[in-house]
């Protein structure tokens, strides 16, 4: 059973998911070492986005219950977070939403920008990590897997990536009110990432020439040499700041690098734009009370996200409640496999034993030839049957009836789990 615990921007407060996103511990080992009963786990976690999905083997109404255990001990260990906190925060879905919910997050259709690129690789960097960690299921695979299908499948049918507008390009655009000509902004860039790749081509698009790089980590001199710049060591970094007229952070450092005191004592007397796009943040609040400083962070560029283009919209999110549909279908049919399996496991079994008899007779050739092809005649309708019923949504029927005519019980353990109980006997029954 998947299940999905989610809180955003439409969700949740800025301080909030900055906090989600202060761990240097990973989430997922956390959840995925609860309890058996999670098979498998994928977080993901953005500027305006924590998510994590779980596969769980418990039955559908237990579900919320094992996935909220399990997603709260780990967030609270990791960053700090309780419960408490996240009520009223977050959404939970479980089952057949869970699908829709990702796919729909992959295509941009959840982002603050609707249809902004950056959110499809970000989910597929999620499963990667979750494959680092040994965190990853089947199942789980094969959501993040087809969720990236999906995406490639709204960004090339619909209109929608091309009106979407990358968190950057937005930045840029709303700092493009107070700067007259961007062909005269001496230019720092804080960060070396992919975020900050993406950053360095929008500002070369608006005619940003004059540009340095300084990575708190050590890799300026790489990025650097790669994009054709010029590189800021760590004891010129304060003075080049206070010297900027645009600054620009895209880091994962869990301090801020920049804050008053460091333009201050730096000597900054003039005016600057610093755009902080770190989750959490690169630049102190404090930043904004220097005189001359106007500070432009992530839930500034929030507030000024654009109205959503209604027809690519609608079209994309066609798409996406397809894909889902697609992918449940393929999951209820797969439901009835281990009956299938264990069905043509029994036959067979019976088979071989008809055909030693034979041999032993001495006529087992001819026998076991009309045998084998009386077993695949016979098998085809039933299996053809249980998949149909399966993708019904009826796998359950598949199940009793393979115990109550052969006395197979091939029932996952959830499904025995969540098979009707008697109020007499107590035991399971079939519904």
């Amino acid at each position: 059973m998947l299940f999905c615990l989610s809180a955003s921007h439409k969700t949740a407060p800025f301080d909030l998911l900055e906090r989600l996103s202060t761990h240097t511990t990973a989430v997922a080992p956390l959840i995925a070492g609860h309890s058996e009963d999670v098979k498998g786990t994928v977080v993901l976690s953005t500027c305006n986005r924590f998510e994590a999905y779980i596969d769980l083997d418990v039955p559908s109404g237990a579900a919320r219950e094992a996935g909220l255990a399990a997603a709260h001990e780990a967030i609270r260990t990791a960053t700090g977070v309780t419960p408490e906190d996240l009520e009223g925060a977050c959404e939970v879905t479980a089952g057949t939403k869970v699908a829709e919910h990702l796919f729909s997050v992959a295509s941009g259709l959840e982002s603050v920008i609707v249809g902004e690129g950056e959110i499809g690789g970000q989910v597929r960097r999620a499963l990667d990590e979750a494959r680092e960690h040994g965190t990853t299921s089947s199942e789980l695979e094969r959501l993040f897997q087809r969720a990236t299908e999906t995406q490639k499948g709204v960004k090339n049918g619909t209109a929608l990536g091309r009106a979407g507008r990358s968190l950057v390009r937005l930045a840029l655009d709303l700092a493009g009110s107070r700067i007259a000509d961007w062909t005269t902004e001496r230019t720092l860039l804080v960060g070396t990432g992919s975020y900050a790749a993406a950053t360095l081509a929008a500002l070369r698009d608006h005619g940003v020439t004059d540009i340095t790089v300084h990575s708190p980590s050590g890799r300026g001199a790489r990025f650097a040499a790669k994009h054709g710049l010029l590189s800021v060591a760590s004891d010129e970094f304060a003075a080049v700041a206070a010297s900027s007229d645009l600054v620009i952070t895209c880091t994962s450092r869990e301090e801020p690098v920049i804050d008053a005191a460091l333009l201050q004592g730096a000597g900054f007397d003039g005016a600057a734009m610093i755009i902080d796009l770190g989750m959490p943040r690169n630049v102190a609040p404090d930043v904004a009370t220097v005189p001359g400083v106007t500070l432009l962070d992530l839930e500034t560029i929030r507030l000024h996200a654009p109205l959503e283009e209604l027809q690519a919209t609608e079209a994309a999110r066609a798409i996406v409640q397809d894909a889902a549909a697609r992918f449940h279908l393929a999951s209820r049919q797969q439901s009835a496999q281990p009956a299938i399996v264990a069905l043509r496991q029994h036959v067979f079994e019976l088979t071989q034993a008809e055909v030693d008899r034979a041999r032993r007779r001495g006529d087992g050739e001819q026998v076991e030839q009309a045998l084998r092809h009386l077993v695949g005649v016979l098998l085809h309708t039933p299996t053809a049957r249980a998949g149909q019923l399966a993708a019904e949504g009826r796998s359950d029927e598949v199940f009793d009836a393979l115990e109550t005519l052969f006395g197979i019980d091939a029932r996952p353990a959830a499904a025995a789990a969540e098979a009707p109980v008697c109020p007499f006997t107590g035991d399971a029954q079939a519904s």
